[in-house]
């Protein structure tokens, strides 16, 4: 291995795994294996290609240091530059230390060329093959998967079908068995091993032209074909077919087939590979001759043409009295009648029939076990325990199954409790609900056998609840795709994603994101019809989309992430701003639910299905008819959700006293018509937008028209580019936020000594008069920290949406703008409290001598009786909120600061009533009042 990068891969072994070199061998060992958490992970010091497990019996797991540390070997242009004395440099770094090849057996197969993706604006080298009848294979080696799936390519207009690829160092006249596998690389490894290999280039290819070409080459004596494609489904059904066509044309056909374990793919470059981990010579020539003969087995198996046929291979195979197995997507049992095969190897022995005479004894007994074999079906379908999912959480547990069926090809995957799998009427009614048609008909205790063979060692998946952002994981996930570390993961045929050692899944379904991973179906035209619809104020409600997205990032360094209101007369475009935000977050035609419509367990499950989302609340102000049951909606059930607090506290169905707090992982959104009246606590957790009704002009109503009609389906690429961002955009957001903190504390407003006035976003800091200091207008520290994560997260979106410096300037503006107005309506009173004390002036002004409500003789105090206070207004027909919610609130009373409340005053009211009555009293009758700075 090239020195600079086994000194890596060592220096990593060491302290990821603990293993150490041991004195006086070529090993190191000691490290603790990731299979088993047993120190018997052992190294070649000389040559770390593989990590091994020593505990071959119960372990032996072995990974290619490949799979551990991709980025050592993915980017060798980096690594091995090509120079004009020796231009292949690349290319033949990555032959011999990726792959593992000895240059003189690849020597002149291959050029290095470059490719380059224009859509993608990115280049790699390219190791390249040229094909026999024009064109050429390539495989990129600079960063693959920069390019998406695209690992390797063919040359544009060139078709490789009908003709394979044969090394030259490969004698097709003299060979008497040829390997036929995928791939140049597997061809090239299997060589190295002394095979003869060519390429098909692909399992869907049959190599019709050069098969013909070599039997007319070789009439009368053609080799024995061996089809050795990728073990995977796809393959298998050519795999068969091609058998069968080969057969057509004259040639014997086998087959071989490599167990892929652990969900871990393994083709023959890598088997070559794991060979050549093997220092001795005879025990690297056991291995490898255990491992092709194991791989004959399962081709075997796999071109079987009964169900007997299979049963007596595996029989041969793995001495067992009875077992199970598939065929053609059915399950069997077999299971050998000891004195059916005595009657049947006495019946051969004894016998007169000439061919019976001429066995020889393993024919012999090979024909008594098919005479005596007993093979039944036992299901019309074939269960296949895939992997075992725990939530560790709520020690809920699956087995998570594919159901494969022999008439469509068609399979159905879907999970299984312990129960279920543990006794067959169950599993066989859970079989009839998962599965149409399907009929399981075994005994109990077949089902006890197929069980402890299928979930024996099965691996385990670890399972989140909702969509969106896995805070414990580091990672995105949306249903069929997931991002880690800005890099794309599909989902696997398994239904679950692995990001290296980690197998991840959400069991989430009830929240379809659909997203658009092909940048050419990509159009930002929608930023320029979303600004001429809404201007700075939609860009505002975009960039609070967007921040919704690392919501969770952002809460674990800042303690908390803003609400976001959005109200406005009906038909502002509030709608159409929504429709158009859930289409960049790939969930086309949603728009919110109305909170005061769902109990409060129907919020908190709705509330916890999503992660790095918004939660968008509608229409949440109606009156009326709902408004005694939109009391089962307080806002201060929001109040934790804004530094993620717990949706609720549920009990865990176990022995003990167990509960279950999910957090909230989302981001709030409020859109409705009124605004939100609320505490101070929730008004100070808000960001406010509000829209008016515009002035439609031709133009302002054609771009509305467009940005109502464009698909989600491709729109949703804005996700998958923002979420690949999160390193960039926390780095800018730890750089800017603390700069706009401190802009918005600098908005002042009035001088501390003069007191005279300055407008509110005034950022000089002495008076103009006096020279002291002015006062801070944003004087509520959450204010201050909402509205720059916001101006911070416009610096993000830059980016990512083509806006210019005006747009972004007026963007910023508008949130300066909404913060001030926050700590104005901050600093007003409640709109119950104002109301009170707009009639308490109407009152008072009804007698123009003296007192009417103001029970106070003192000027700097006013003293009122609530229950009076309400009867008078009644009286005068004024509106007024109920007592109850009036004792609530005027506590809180911001132009008339609350004293206290039931004290004990002589009524200046009465002593006035009294005077103009001509009544003589000597002392003013006392009423108790609630007492307020006048």
């Amino acid at each position: 291995m090239e020195d600079k990068i086994r000194a890596d891969v060592l220096t990593r072994l060491e302290f990821d795994y603990g293993l150490k070199r041991r004195v006086g061998t070529d090993f190191m060992r000691g490290g603790t294996c990731p299979a088993c958490n047993k120190k018997e992970l052992y190294t070649s010091f000389a040559n770390p290609f593989f990590i091994k497990c020593g505990r071959e019996s119960k372990c032996g797991q072995q990974w290619h240091v490949k799979e551990l540390y991709a980025d050592l070997f993915d980017d060798w242009s980096k690594r091995a530059p090509a120079t004009d004395d020796q231009p292949t440099a690349s290319a033949r770094a990555y032959m011999e230390f990726a792959r593992g090849f000895k240059i003189d057996l690849v020597a002149g197969l291959f050029t290095q060329e470059n490719y380059f993706d224009r859509v993608l604006n990115i280049g790699s080298a390219t190791v390249r093959f040229a094909l026999e009848h024009g064109g050429y294979w390539e495989r990129l080696i600079d960063q693959p998967q920069r390019f998406g799936k695209k690992k390797a390519r063919f040359k544009p207009g060139e078709s490789y079908k009908g003709y394979w690829w044969c090394s030259p160092y490969v004698d097709l006249t003299q060979t008497s068995e040829l390997w036929i596998v995928e791939g140049i690389f597997d061809a090239i490894a299997l060589q190295h091993n002394e095979i003869d290999a060519v390429a098909a280039m692909s399992s869907n290819a049959f190599p019709e032209a050069s098969l013909k070409a070599l039997a007319a080459d070789r009439a009368g004596n053609l080799p024995r074909l061996v089809w050795a494609l990728d073990n995977e489904p796809g393959a298998h059904r050519y795999t068969r077919k091609w058998v069968v066509m080969a057969r057509a044309m004259g040639f014997e056909c086998t087959a071989a087939q490599i167990p892929q374990r652990d969900a871990r793919k393994v083709d023959w470059n890598d088997l070559h590979q794991r060979w050549a981990f093997i220092g001795d010579e005879t025990e690297r020539r056991k291995r490898t001759e255990a491992d092709l003969n194991e791989a004959r087995h399962h081709g075997a198996l796999l071109i079987a043409e009964s169900a007997s046929e299979k049963a007596l291979l595996m029989y041969n195979w793995r001495e067992r009295e009875e077992f199970h197995f598939g065929f053609e997507s059915r399950l069997y049992w077999w299971k050998l009648d000891i004195s059916k095969f005595n009657n049947a190897m006495q019946a051969l022995e004894t016998s007169e029939n000439h061919e019976e005479q001429q066995l020889n004894n393993k024919a012999m007994r090979e024909k008594a076990l098919r005479m005596s074999g007993c093979v039944v079906e036992i299901a019309n379908c074939y269960p296949q325990a895939l992997y075992f999912q725990r939530n560790e959480i709520t020690d809920e547990s699956w087995y998570f199954f594919r159901v494969d069926f022999p008439h469509d090809g068609g399979s159905v995957k879907n999970t299984f409790t312990g129960g279920q799998v543990a006794a067959a009427s169950e599993f066989k009614k859970r079989l009839l609900g998962m599965a149409a048609g399907a009929v399981f008909t075994g005994s109990g205790q077949q089902l006890d056998k197929i069980m402890k063979d299928q979930l024996f060692a099965i691996k385990t998946v670890q399972t989140i609840d909702f969509v969106g952002y896995s805070k414990e994981y580091a990672c995105y996930v949306y249903g069929d795709l997931a991002v880690k570390d800005g890099q794309v993961v599909d989902v696997n045929d398994e239904e679950f994603f692995e990001f290296g050692k980690l197998r991840l899944k959400t069991l989430q379904r009830a929240v379809p994101v659909r997203i658009q991973r092909d940048p050419k179906e990509y159009s930002d035209e929608w930023a320029k019809l979303l600004w001429t619809c809404f201007g700075a104020q939609g860009v505002v409600a975009l960039t609070f989309w967007f921040g919704s997205l690392f919501a969770e990032q952002i809460r674990a360094r800042y303690q908390s992430f803003p609400f976001l209101e959005a109200t406005g007369e009906a038909g502002a475009g509030k709608t159409t701003l929504l429709n158009l935000l859930w289409k960049l977050l790939g969930r086309a035609g949603y728009e919110g639910f109305d909170p005061s419509k769902s109990t409060k367990a129907g919020r908190s499950r709705l509330m916890g299905q999503v992660s790095g989302m918004p939660v968008v609340l509608l229409e949440s102000d109606r009156s009326g008819d709902d408004k005694s049951h939109a009391k089962n909606f307080e806002w201060d059930e929001l109040k934790d959700y804004f530094g993620g607090g717990t949706l609720a506290t549920k009990g865990v169905k176990t022995a003990g006293n167990e509960t279950y707090e999910p957090p909230f992982r989302g981001t709030i959104a409020i859109s409705q018509n009124a605004p939100v009246i609320a505490s101070e606590a929730i008004m100070t957790r808000i960001v406010k937008l509000h829209f008016v009704r515009p002035n439609v002009t031709p133009e302002s109503r054609a771009a509305a028209d467009r940005l109502t009609a464009l698909d989600g389906s491709k729109l949703s690429y804005f996700l998958l580019q923002a979420v690949k961002r999160e390193s960039d955009v926390m780095s800018t957001l730890a750089d800017k936020i603390p700069a706009h903190e401190a802009r918005l504390r600098r908005l002042h407003t009035h001088c501390v000594s003069c007191d005279n006035e300055y407008p509110a976003n005034n950022e000089k800091a002495a008076c103009q008069h006096c020279g002291n200091q002015l006062r801070g207008y944003i004087r509520v520290e959450r204010i201050v920290k909402n509205h720059a994560q916001l101006l911070a997260l416009v610096d993000c979106i830059r980016s990512l949406v083509p806006l210019t410096d005006a747009q972004i300037s007026a963007t910023q503006r508008c949130i300066v703008s909404m913060a001030i107005e926050r700590q104005s309506s901050i600093s007003a009173d409640h709109p119950v409290v104002a109301e009170f004390w707009e009639v308490y002036e109407y009152l008072q002004g009804l007698d123009a001598d003296g007192p009417v409500v103001n029970h106070s003789k003192k000027d700097n105090v006013i003293a009122i009786n609530l229950n009076e206070f309400v009867e008078r207004a009644a009286e005068h027909r004024q509106k007024l909120a109920d007592v109850s919610e009036l004792r609530d609130r005027l506590k809180e009373s911001r132009c008339r600061k609350f004293l206290e409340s039931n004290k004990a005053v002589d009524s200046a009211v009465r002593a006035y009533q009294a005077t103009r009555n001509n009544n003589t009293i000597t002392k003013s009758p006392t009423v108790k009042c609630w007492m307020f700075q006048a």
